[in-house]
């Protein structure tokens, strides 16, 4: 897959934004004077509504000596008498209540007649004794001192989990923070059958699936358990998923947890924590821990690299002592993850360790359309789709790349209001995740327009002409994410190696636009500004990488990472002479001069398809294939096949 696109002239700024764009500020914590005033505030209401409720309900039954409750019994005035304990409560004729003591010695009748009322008197009245219950006694007793006493508890246990989510857990810094995720839990749970391609490393991996199933035949017959397996790809290649589906295959607990969450600014706190991750895996044992981007805290000791972090070295010690530390038959083992190997310290990776490594490669294009498959399960696809040709549009893309492209065709269906994502969506939703969205409301003026035009035309030609280089399958100048146009070259086949012929077409292909705007307005602009970096980038690379250089020979004079060999720093320009230094710029100018010729040379020849390719787009704005293919037979270019091309797989970065 290429893209070669014509940018804006606006520079970009960069920066830390949030996600609306705005500068982010730090969050801070929690105001514990204010949460203690709000809790202050809570007790003073809430007791005051208690003492209101109170007066009210003794302004309802208002209290008056016993001497008047007899004297409105003689008198008549009372209909009824509620005693409860040593409380009496008179009912009037009007239906009003009045509240009284008695003597807690006597009984209600006693007392009457104590005070001097006759028995007919007394038998006028309904008197009705109610017995009151231990607990309902208790609770009217304690109440007024049991109501304050709780609430004040409750707003201590608030005003304590303020504090511990203010970050003040100061007995739990050293607590393991992984996920569990249980072999029981239906909803996490993934198997093989839920992983596409990636094959050598399914069968890898099923043998650490059989250990943990079956272990006793292992070690019957001597078998050294493996204690750790490093799942080593690039970024969306599948290795979280992996690790996942071998705990859900296996049926055993398992724990997940980032490198960057071992280590806190408080000494000790990571070794604390991975010991603590141990301990909790072992007593879950068979259990499988899986650390994922294991170089946060595995980076060669002593180097300087991220910092010269002590707190990150100790912790990587204490993961080391603890691989050792498993008896011959422990049951646990620990899963890492990582795109960058060749960072890791020598000590995690000899035998003992990390005794498997697992590469998990990009998909090749039967692996693209069986991952699809998978994500298109749980979504409406219209009866046009055909996802074999989108696997053939899409090399070099990841799983993860996949399914965001899945999930960018299902809202382009459901933005225009569609039930059925087609293929059209699934088409656009490629450069949406190569390129960005499209945008139609950017306007080029017709003279940048008929600029943009002429050098995405360039990039197409020279790329039709030239033997080693890959088809072109689309060509546009409708703006999408920064760039101002583009071209979108793929192979036939999917490779895994490219030659120096193939690197040298890619070099002037990228030369392409830059030339086509020299030849037709005699000036250049800022569009080519990306392309000149990628193949100048590429050049150097052929020269101290790939040993691609006539004069230098074979000799690779830096890392793959872009660190010199021979004690150089990351620029890879420490450790070498100032002579090795110029011969290295002058074989780049080389290689650069000689594409540029061959570039040049080929637009001179078919000046003819070059108008006509420009013109054609600064009229319809894109290009497909099959178009782009009738222009070029119309001007005597005979378009590639893939019977006669077999190309390597490789991209030319967008221009910026």
């Amino acid at each position: 897959m290429a893209a070669s696109k014509t940018p804006e002239k606006r520079p970009v700024q960069n920066g830390k934004r949030g996600q609306n764009g705005e500068s982010e500020a730090p969050k801070s914590g929690p105001n514990v004077w204010v949460q203690m005033a709000i809790a202050f505030a809570i007790f003073v209401v809430v007791s005051a509504g208690y003492s209101l409720y109170r007066e009210y309900v003794a302004s309802q039954s208002p209290t008056v000596p016993l001497s008047q409750i007899v004297g409105d019994i003689e008198n008549g005035k009372i209909t009824s008498v509620t005693v409860s304990g040593d409380q009496v409560t008179a009912t009037y004729t009007d239906k009003s209540t009045k509240v009284s003591q008695k003597e807690a010695e006597n009984s209600f009748t006693q007392t009457l007649a104590n005070y001097g009322a006759t028995p007919a008197q007394i038998d006028s009245v309904k008197i009705q004794i109610v017995d009151q219950s231990g607990l309902r006694y208790w609770f009217l007793t304690l109440a007024p001192l049991l109501i304050p006493v709780i609430l004040l508890f409750g707003i201590i246990w608030y005003l304590s989990r303020q504090l511990k989510g203010g970050g003040m857990q100061a007995l739990t810094f050293g607590k393991s923070m992984a996920r569990l995720i249980r072999p029981e839990d239906t909803v996490q749970r993934v198997t093989f059958a839920d992983v596409a391609g990636a094959k050598e490393a399914k069968a890898e991996l099923a043998e650490i699936v059989d250990f943990l199933k079956n272990p006793k035949k292992f070690i019957q017959i001597g078998a050294r358990i493996p204690k750790g397996v490093l799942l080593m790809g690039a970024p969306g290649a599948g290795k979280t998923l992996l690790a996942r589906a071998v705990a859900g295959e296996s049926g055993v607990p398992f724990f997940s947890i980032s490198g960057s969450e071992f280590v806190e600014m408080f000494v000790g706190v990571g070794a604390s924590r991975v010991r603590d991750l141990f301990q909790t895996a072992k007593k879950a044992a068979p259990a499988i821990i899986f650390v994922d981007e294991i170089d946060a805290v595995g980076r060669v000791r002593g180097s300087g690299v991220g910092g010269g972090n002590d707190e990150r070295e100790q912790t990587l010690n204490q993961i080391l002592v603890e691989m050792d530390g498993f008896e011959p038959n422990e049951k646990v083992i620990i899963m890492a993850a990582t795109n960058r190997p060749d960072v890791l310290d020598p000590a995690l990776l000899r035998p003992g360790r990390f005794d498997r490594r697992v590469m998990i490669d990009l998909p090749d294009r039967k692996d693209r359309e069986d991952i699809m498959h998978i994500y298109t399960k749980k979504k409406p696809m219209g009866p046009d789709t055909d996802l074999s040709v989108i696997a053939e549009r899409t090399p070099g893309f990841s799983g993860a790349d996949l399914a965001n492209l899945m999930n960018e065709a299902a809202i382009l269906a459901a933005r225009e209001d569609r039930r059925e994502i087609t293929q059209y969506d699934l088409i656009r939703s490629i450069e949406k995740v190569m390129l960005g969205p499209e945008r139609r409301s950017h306007i080029l003026n017709s003279h940048e327009k008929e600029i943009t035009a002429y050098h995405e035309a360039g990039h197409a030609l020279v790329a039709s002409v030239l033997p080693y280089a890959d088809p072109v399958h689309k060509i546009s100048i409708i703006s999408r994410g920064r760039a101002a146009g583009y071209t979108l070259k793929l192979p036939f086949d999917d490779k895994r190696m490219q030659s120096r012929k193939e690197f040298l077409d890619d070099i002037a292909v990228s030369l392409g636009g830059y030339i086509a705007e020299k030849l037709v307005f005699n000036d250049v602009t800022t569009g080519a500004s990306n392309d000149l970096q990628v193949l100048t980038a590429l050049a150097r690379d052929m020269v101290t990488k790939y040993g691609m250089s006539e004069k230098m020979g074979p000799i690779a004079l830096e890392y793959a990472g872009g660190r010199a060999m021979f004690g150089g720093g990351l620029d890879g320009t420490e450790g070498q002479s100032e002579e090795v230094a110029s011969q290295i710029d002058h074989e780049v100018k080389v290689i650069i001069t000689g594409a540029h010729k061959r570039a040049e040379e080929v637009i001179a020849q078919h000046r003819n398809a070059l108008d006509a390719i420009a013109q054609k787009l600064i009229e319809v704005e894109t290009i497909e294939r099959e178009e782009f293919e009738k222009i070029l037979i119309v001007n005597g270019i005979t378009p590639k096949k893939r019977e006669d091309f077999d190309p390597i797989s490789h991209i030319i970065a967008p221009t910026v």
